[in-house]
């Protein structure tokens, strides 16, 4: 097993000693193992959707939009999801 030697603000030490404290983990090893298999977990999530999305996307075949259709759509889409602004 290889060591790893991290710095953190006073803030963050202080969160990662309360679940320790509570219970939630044994150690402050144990805290960072379950955040990096929660990040794996999540990216491998993420990615098998994606793809899951794109194989959709292919199988539909060919649309009649025109690429600035597409493109409006998108931001359209994006601004009802709060996720782009007015710009």
């Amino acid at each position: 097993m290889s060591r790893v030697t991290i710095s953190m603000p006073e803030q963050l030490t202080a969160y990662v000693e309360t679940q320790i404290a509570a219970g939630r983990y044994g150690n402050v090893s144990e805290y960072f193992r379950d955040l990096v298999r929660h990040d794996q977990d999540r990216r491998a999530t993420a990615a098998r959707e994606l793809r899951d999305l794109l194989a959709r996307a292919e199988a539909s075949g060919i649309g009649e939009r025109s690429k600035q259709e597409l493109i409006d759509a998108a931001k359209r889409e994006a601004r009802a999801q709060g996720l782009l602004g007015d710009a």
